[in-house]
């Protein structure tokens, strides 16, 4: 199955009632460099106030919802796991989830947008399923950690690949600062998973 585009994704966040399943593969290591022009937007989402495009609510709000989503998952990894790299790894990604999930929030009351979430209970690509947290409660050490592996790589590399696309088509220049450091982070985190689950990171070349 070809791979989405950045620009296809974030248009397609865009339009609420399309949110759903979209390309998932947890286990899958390839997260191909984003191309195609930039995300065209037609109507916008929510009301915008001041220098923020329907880009930048939409890229918040989404950002918002797949922090919301990854964070439970990881909560579970100190009762799952005994492996203190695998522990350090998740709080790693954790306090960033966290820091980007209230920077978002600020962001989006700046922007005057709603405080609910448009997203939710829409499995979009990146996103944990309500049965694959359900699996990860029930796998302990080395099933565990490849379950998660998958999972945070999906939601790293999706991450990444729409906040390129914030970068390209956002407006507000804190948003789309914010966007930059998304993909800078994503990275960061990307490349110390790989050095945890080394059977399948060269699979992630084309990522870097």
């Amino acid at each position: 199955m070809r791979q989405p585009t950045a620009s296809m994704l974030l248009t397609a966040v865009l339009l609420v009632a399309g949110c759903g399943t979209g390309p998932r593969d947890p286990t899958s290591t390839t997260a191909p460099a984003p191309t195609g022009p930039p995300a065209t937007v037609a109507t916008a989402p929510t009301s915008t106030a001041g220098p923020f495009s329907p880009t930048d609510v939409a890229w918040l709000q989404l950002t918002v919802a797949m922090a919301e989503r990854l964070l439970p998952v990881l909560e579970l990894v100190p009762a799952r796991t005994t492996d203190p790299a695998w522990r350090r790894l998740a709080a790693q990604v954790e306090a960033t989830a966290r820091a980007d999930l209230d920077r978002a929030r600020r962001l989006l009351a700046d922007a005057g947008a709603p405080a609910t979430n448009p997203h939710e209970g829409h499995d979009m690509p990146g996103m944990v399923t309500a049965e694959e947290v359900t699996a990860l409660r029930a796998a302990t050490g080395s099933p565990f950690h490849r379950l998660l592996a998958g999972h945070l790589r999906a939601h790293l590399a999706q991450a990444a690949r729409v906040a390129v696309a914030e970068q390209r088509a956002g407006a507000h220049p804190a948003t789309t600062a914010m966007a930059g450091a998304v993909i800078r982070g994503g990275n960061a985190h990307l490349t110390r998973l790989d050095r945890l689950d080394r059977p399948t990171s060269t699979a992630r070349a084309t990522a870097q």
